[in-house]
């Protein structure tokens, strides 16, 4: 049924789109292995590219022939370059991005890329004989071998996700976690850890009362990410994002369901990332601020669906709702659903060399989440290197390994 290839990527999140990408364009024969076709390239957390210190990782993605400067620019529906007070090597890039359109780009682009096949079903194990990866074990039995393998699971690894004292398996809202590889890959030696991360509520525009909130509007000057010369909005078609800001009071009200809360009950023991923490987290420990910054933002073009951008909590639905209700603009706020945090597997990159092929199995690259990063510029980037790097190896090539000058 299957064809014996050159690299088999697994995931198709922004690590395992540049994986395959990069590969299938450097000329070797790709497949690319997802759980769900429908959700190739999602945005899972916040539709924005770039910013502070991720900015300039898009751009310099764009340099080395990746696509995710390419397609941030052709979904953005804001841009705005920070830090325009200091200088210019402190400028950030940053969009807001149409979720859908994002991800239609990407699979448009991967369907047009040559040499590069697709295949929904789960990957439960990899094929591996004396210390080298030839291959991929799908949950359907299939044995598909590879001169190369590349692991890219984001979140999916035995994912847990949590709502208050609920928790139930995922590695994404509404879609199954991945089982079998962090198992497997014990007992081939590595050493694995959990971490955790969390996504707010998604409302309803509908809903909001924007003249209580500072309006946040897009740069008059569009630069985007991409060298190319990619068609993008214009200034006057960008939407607008909002600001408002907690209180006291929606502190007070967070704070009825600490006692209900997966994070300090000790039930999630994942470490999330510093700079990104849930409100919960920082009412906890920023006790002195009296008000915390929400960003409101829409998730793209044609959807009333808005992103609470610094609400991101894994609190129980109802102790979720009420606060929100004391945010201004948020009083008749009407929710989609509720912030979870997710925990997850993950594998310490220490075990992999440079070219971020693991040290332990031949022929075996790592890139995004499952080494521990977080944020889809990390992911791209390292899932940019990793195809790059996997192509070689079946060429018995050196690797590339970018260097500090």
């Amino acid at each position: 049924m299957f064809p014996s290839y050159d690299v088999i990527v697994v995931g198709a999140g922004h690590a395992g789109c540049e994986a395959a990408a990069a590969a299938a364009n450097m000329g070797s024969r790709v497949l690319l292995v997802t759980m769900n076709m429908q959700t190739i390239a999602q945005m899972s957390c916040n539709p924005a590219m770039g910013g502070i210190a991720k900015g300039q990782i898009v751009r310099e993605i764009d340099a080395l022939g990746g696509y995710s400067g390419i397609i941030t620019d052709q979904s953005m529906i804001q841009f705005r370059m920070l830090n325009r007070s200091k200088g210019p090597a402190m400028w950030s890039p940053r969009t807001q991005n149409d979720r859908m359109l994002f991800a239609a780009k990407w699979r448009e682009a991967l369907e047009n890329t040559s040499n590069l096949d697709f295949y929904q079903d789960m990957v439960k194990g990899l094929l591996v004989k004396d210390g080298v990866c030839y291959g991929v074990i799908t949950g359907l039995g299939h044995e598909i071998k590879a001169k190369a393998v590349v692991l890219t699971n984001g979140t999916f690894l035995n994912g847990v996700m949590h709502i208050g004292d609920k928790q139930f398996g995922g590695g994404r809202v509404a879609e199954k976690a991945s089982t079998g590889i962090t198992e497997q890959l014990v007992e081939l030696g590595f050493e694995s850890d959990r971490l955790k991360t969390g996504t707010p509520p998604r409302i309803d525009g509908r809903s909001l009362d924007y003249t209580k909130m500072e309006e946040q509007k897009g740069d008059d000057e569009i630069i985007g990410f991409s060298y190319l010369d990619v068609e993008k909005i214009k200034p006057s078609e960008q939407r607008s994002c909002w600001i408002t800001y907690t209180d006291a009071n929606v502190h007070e009200t967070l704070k009825t369901g600490f006692d209900r809360s997966p994070m300090f009950q000790g039930r999630i023991q994942g470490v999330g990332p510093r700079y990104c923490p849930s409100i919960e987290d920082k009412i906890n420990r920023f006790a002195e601020r009296e008000r915390h910054q929400l960003f409101v933002e829409p998730e793209g073009f044609n959807t009333v669906e808005i992103y609470v951008n610094g609400f991101s909590t894994s609190l129980p639905e109802d102790v979720q709702f009420k606060a929100m209700k004391m945010v201004p603009g948020f009083e008749n706020v009407r929710m989609f659903r509720p912030g979870y945090a997710i925990e997850y597997d993950f594998f310490p990159p220490t075990q992999l060399t440079f070219s971020l092929e693991t040290k332990h199995i031949s022929n075996l690259f790592f890139a995004g989440q499952i080494n521990g990063t977080t944020g889809y510029e990390e992911a791209a980037c390292q899932g940019l290197m990793a195809g790059i790097n996997a192509h070689l190896k079946t060429r018995n090539e050196a690797p590339f390994v970018l260097k500090k000058k």
